[in-house]
């Protein structure tokens, strides 16, 4: 009677038979979740909804600002010199093309600016693996990081003619010094945001040295990492900018910075407009051919952007 009443009170008060009833009903409920985690498919998006999701919205701002732009010269809110129409910027692109001289601006600048940007990536990369992974080497330099990225570029533009001349060298040492320190610092912040699980998990496969940066380190620190690249290009880019700008030579062609600055001397407001809507279209160009494919990648390899 009394071994009857004891298996009673054990149903009961919920121990064995119960627990094992509420082990069932969560393996079930975590194997139901893994399932539909396995169910989600990437759908291609049709191109109608592609075109009207992603090329409709940027055309009409372009248009609106067009429109806001050809309003403000009819009404005459400023003088032709200082304010051209849109005709005229057209004028200078189309006389610029029939001259053969529109791709060679575009390209001059586009492939100082890539060069040294790879070059940058090839510096910037061991260096913020080197500042993250190294106490010593972090308090050392990492203040000086931090602080040649808020250092504007273009003041590296006097001393790097004074130490190299007007030359290509030139051009790509103050690429350099615009875009390594947010290249090493993008990675240093993407590092400082992996989970200590993953670290010790490399370490106890093996992966450590070499082998734990590359199969470790840079994967979990990506979407850091990959921050830190679309504003190194920016730095990059921008630092090409104010050095074509303030020197030129007959040696280092015309780019779009030297563009600009000609219109500038020739009191051509058009030609100034010119200049701005390349270097802007080529940023923008930059971000959606390389960064934004990244960005997708990265994130849909992580489950956070099925379709996009």
């Amino acid at each position: 009677m009394a071994s009857t009443d004891t298996g009673t009170d054990t149903k009961r008060d919920g121990s064995p038979a119960a627990g094992k009833s509420q082990d069932t009903r969560d393996l079930a409920g975590l194997e139901a979740g893994l399932d539909a985690l396995d169910s989600v498919q990437t759908v291609r998006t049709p191109l109608r909804e592609t075109l009207v999701r992603k090329v409709l919205p940027p055309v009409t701002a372009v248009a609106l600002v067009l429109a806001v732009w050809q309003l403000l010269v009819w009404a005459e809110v400023a003088p032709d010199y200082k304010l051209p129409s849109p005709s005229a910027v057209w004028g200078e692109v189309t006389d610029a093309w029939r001259q053969g001289t529109l791709l060679d601006y575009i390209w001059t600048s586009v492939s100082r600016g890539l060069l040294g940007f790879l070059m940058a990536l090839a510096i910037g990369t061991p260096l913020g693996l080197l500042v993250a992974r190294v106490k010593f080497v972090r308090a050392a330099i990492g203040p000086v990081l931090s602080g040649l990225q808020s250092l504007p570029s273009v003041a590296w533009v006097p001393p790097a003619v004074h130490w190299l001349g007007l030359n290509n060298s030139m051009m790509y040492a103050v690429i350099l010094l615009g875009a390594i320190p947010s290249i090493a610092n993008g990675l240093v912040a993407g590092i400082d945001q992996i989970p200590p699980l993953f670290l010790r998990a490399g370490r106890t496969l093996g992966a450590t040295g070499l082998r734990g940066a590359w199969h470790i380190v840079l994967p979990a620190a990506l979407p850091g990492y990959l921050a830190g690249l679309k504003q190194g290009w920016a730095f990059s880019w921008r630092s090409l900018m104010a050095a074509e700008i303030i020197a030129s030579s007959p040696d280092l062609g015309v780019g779009l910075g030297q563009l600009l600055e000609n219109g500038r001397n020739n009191a051509s407001i058009s030609q100034v407009f010119l200049a701005v809507f390349l270097i802007l279209l080529v940023g923008i160009a930059i971000d959606l051919l390389i960064f934004s494919p990244l960005e997708r990648r990265a994130l849909r390899g992580r489950g956070l952007l099925v379709t996009r």
